[in-house]
């Protein structure tokens, strides 16, 4: 599975992304309300997001920290669309994906997804998440 298609598939309910964020539930569905995030829906419409809805969210609020309101932030990220490479995605295949994984393979997925080296990426979601993981 290519690397594009693993960090845009819907892993994470919206418990988790709180966790991992420190965002509330009201203020992620405010920058979904304003297109800064799309996460999918399942049948039962719970969202689910994937490894770039976190990173996107780290970096709002990164930039809400920094001082810049919600306007500032549209200009600097661009809006994602249903339709976008960017959104995140519920397919069959991927369905049956989040299914099988454990919580401990998707803890281990997530920590590759830490430790790897995206060229052209800031690394601030790697030291968000890191906190997550114990140093043995």
């Amino acid at each position: 599975m290519g690397d594009e298609i693993r960090r845009n598939m819907a892993l994470f309910p919206i418990g988790i992304v709180m966790k991992l964020t420190d965002l509330t539930a009201r203020q992620i569905r405010y920058y979904e309300q304003h297109e800064l995030i799309v996460p999918a829906r399942t049948g039962g419409n719970q969202r689910l997001f994937s490894f770039n809805d976190v990173e996107r969210l780290l970096e709002i609020k990164s930039l809400i920290e920094k001082g810049v309101n919600i306007a500032g932030i549209k200009q600097v990220m661009n809006p994602v669309s249903k339709e976008s490479e960017d959104a995140t995605v519920v397919s069959e295949l991927s369905e049956v994906k989040r299914r099988e994984l454990s919580d401990a393979q998707l803890h281990r997925l997530l920590k590759q997804q830490l430790l790897e080296k995206r060229p052209g990426k800031a690394s601030m979601i790697q030291g968000q998440l890191s906190r997550f993981y114990n140093k043995k």
